[in-house]
């Protein structure tokens, strides 16, 4: 049974009420205070103080106030005037037990809507921050696009120039052969014998010798066959006609008519190299270089998984979650069969999009991937302990981290 607190003061404007009331010795963080149009009250155990107002207040305006041992109260009327008490005079139980019901609905109906709000704003930012990450990579998509433009217009000039310059020594190189042959010529014919034979001989010297048409024929190849000299219950053929028949279809993919991809260097080309690339960019800090080189390996060989898992490291330092959740989502789907070899890639797209998840505040997702991280990997402690916290969170036993 709470003790009523009833040494409390209070004085009155036209406008408005101060009300002091005594904590009597309880700490100020173990109060509770409760404020509506025709109902306050606080609540600091063992001791209550509540007042069913004599006239409505503006709750908007009003302030509360907790500190140096009392709890202080400045109300604002709805209406100005001068208040006959602070109370409601000669109110039986059952009216009070209305007001003071009206009250709490009101403040829960406040609270219901005030969260409601809060969770719009909050989906309202992350609209807001997804659509300007797509912005910026947009962006940052065309200024790549432009640069390789120019670069392209640049060597495309570079390569005109000297295409001129060289049918130009050309030309030079023509006419100071015909002028030297010119020179030759007359030279001959001052000092030969006969001026006729001297005509002839360079008549014949000029005349162009045509050789014969050639002959139609065709060419006939054959192949040496293949042999495999194992016994065919032990053959691997199979799959070294498997193997082939990719290595055929990784070249075609690197001799591709795209122009972006003819302009590349020889080492630019293998997606290996351009993936130990990314590993140096990505330790240098220099994540968004990582991705772009990483993008460029996806687009030469987009079934190796190594690709895909390092592009979501990278995009989890870029804060691009969305991203990092699909990349390590493919990673996941080209990792399979799941077997020894690949445990530790598989562990770390679950652990990067688990990561992703929990960011996003998605943490039932995220609490699935750790987990399933867990099955590969059940010593690992660093994620046993990250999914225990997840854990928490879910549960609310854990304050919700910024």
């Amino acid at each position: 049974m709470p003790i009523l607190v009833k040494d409390y003061t209070w004085q009155q404007t036209e406008k408005e009420i101060f009300i002091s009331v005594p904590l009597k010795g309880v700490a100020a963080g173990a109060s509770n205070v409760m404020c509506t149009e025709s109902y306050i009250k606080a609540n600091f155990t063992p001791f209550l103080f509540e007042v069913f107002l004599f006239a409505p207040i503006d709750v908007d305006r009003s302030i509360t106030k907790i500190g140096n041992g009392i709890i202080l109260f400045t109300l604002y009327k709805q209406e100005p005037s001068i208040w006959d008490s602070l109370s409601i005079a000669n109110a039986d139980k059952e009216t009070m037990k209305r007001l003071r019901e009206n009250a709490i609905t009101r403040v829960q109906e406040k609270a219901k809507e005030d969260a409601q709000s809060k969770a719009a704003r909050k989906r309202e930012n992350e609209k807001y921050s997804l659509e300007i990450m797509m912005k910026i990579d947009e962006e940052e998509r065309k200024r790549i696009e432009y640069s390789k433009e120019e670069e392209r217009r640049k060597a495309s000039e570079e390569l005109e120039k000297f295409k001129e310059q060289q049918r130009l020594e050309e030309h030079r190189e023509q006419k100071r052969k015909e002028e030297e042959k010119q020179r030759n010529a007359l030279n001959k014919s001052m000092f030969s014998d006969s001026p006729k034979s001297s005509i002839q001989a360079q008549k014949h010297k000029i005349e162009k010798v045509v050789p014969p048409t050639r002959k139609c024929g065709s060419i006939k190849i054959q192949f040496t066959p293949r042999v495999f000299p194992t016994a065919l219950r032990e053959s691997r053929m199979a799959e070294e006609e498997e193997w082939l028949q990719k290595q055929a279809e990784a070249r075609r993919a690197i001799n591709t008519d795209n122009l972006d991809l003819q302009d590349l260097k020889e080492e630019e080309k293998n997606p290996e190299w351009l993936k130990d690339k990314g590993n140096k960019l990505f330790a240098a800090g220099d994540y968004l270089a990582a991705v772009n080189a990483l993008n460029l390996a996806i687009r030469l060989n987009d079934k190796m998984p190594t690709l895909y898992l390092n592009r979501s490291a990278c995009h989890l330092k870029l804060r691009n979650l969305h991203k990092t959740i699909e990349d390590a989502s493919k990673a996941l789907e080209l990792l399979t069969p799941p077997v020894p070899d690949n445990a530790a890639a598989r562990l770390k797209a679950y652990v990067r999009r688990g990561t992703a998840f929990c960011e996003l505040e998605l943490y039932v997702e995220g609490l699935q991937d750790y987990e399933a991280a867990l099955k590969i990997e059940p010593s690992n402690i660093n994620v046993k302990s990250d999914a225990e916290k997840i854990r928490r969170i879910i549960q609310g036993t854990s304050p919700d981290p910024e």
